[in-house]
């Protein structure tokens, strides 16, 4: 059941975060007074590597990279989580750390919500266990079709499944990002991302100036990606059909 909610409070409501704004009311109210406001500035970190993790966090107009950092320093994104979801989930399924790192990629904001909290509710094994888990086996999609995408697919199909995945997660059409934030989450030199860029503004399809990029013509990009795309966007509709559409 999705839980309606006051248009005028959006900008800064909880339940702009499509997870909570899944929840039935029960656990709503009981979940309410728990969550706290938190700014999420580019490039927060939220967690780090093997370090403990002290809450999960809701995005509501922010999106956070999942990124695996080598012992050399270098990086690449293995998942991308905004309003449709939760960061932090190796708190609730037992791990309490993880060999990734969350930082904040499109500033904004969100909520959090302290660890013990969550354990909490996760073990009363009802439907907030459930509507976790069915989240999990939905950005462990995305982490499988990422690593396929990386291995398979030319950086301009990549970098036109990040933008969509990235799009999907904001309430406009602009990203604030510079060329060389997006070769780190990819994984590749900066150069690349540049010539990439350059061919979807010459298509049309986006527009890049000083860090910000407009997508100009969605329908476009989704024709130009790989499935990869597509398969990630069908795994959390089928698995979480209750959310709010984007």
């Amino acid at each position: 059941m999705t839980i309606a909610y006051n248009l005028l409070e959006k900008q800064l409501h909880p339940l702009d975060n499509q997870l909570l704004a899944s929840l039935p009311p029960e656990e709503w109210a009981r979940w309410q007074p728990l969550l706290e406001w938190s700014d999420m500035p580019l490039g927060r970190v939220l967690y780090e590597s093997s370090n403990p993790q002290s809450h999960v966090y809701f995005p509501t107009t922010a999106i956070v990279s999942l990124l695996y950092v080598m012992e050399n320093g270098s990086s690449a994104e293995i998942a991308v989580v905004g309003n449709e979801g939760v960061v932090g989930i190796s708190l609730f399924m037992g791990g309490e750390t993880t060999p990734s790192r969350a930082v904040v990629q499109s500033g904004g904001q969100g909520y959090r919500l302290k660890g013990q909290a969550i354990k909490d509710e996760f073990g009363r094994s009802g439907p907030v266990m459930h509507l976790m888990l069915r989240y999990t086996q939905a950005l462990i999609t995305q982490m499988a079709q990422t690593a396929v995408c990386n291995r398979h697919h030319s950086l301009d199909q990549q970098l036109c499944r990040w933008l969509l995945l990235s799009i999907d997660r904001l309430r406009g059409n602009e990203l604030v990002m510079t060329q060389e934030l997006i070769a780190n989450m990819l994984g590749v030199r900066r150069e690349g991302v540049t010539q990439a860029a350059l061919k979807l503004q010459s298509a049309g399809l986006i527009r890049y100036s000083r860090g910000h990029i407009t997508v100009l013509d969605r329908e476009g990009l989704e024709k130009r990606t790989c499935e990869c795309y597509s398969v990630v966007k069908k795994e959390y509709e089928r698995l979480l059909p209750g959310r709010v559409a984007t």
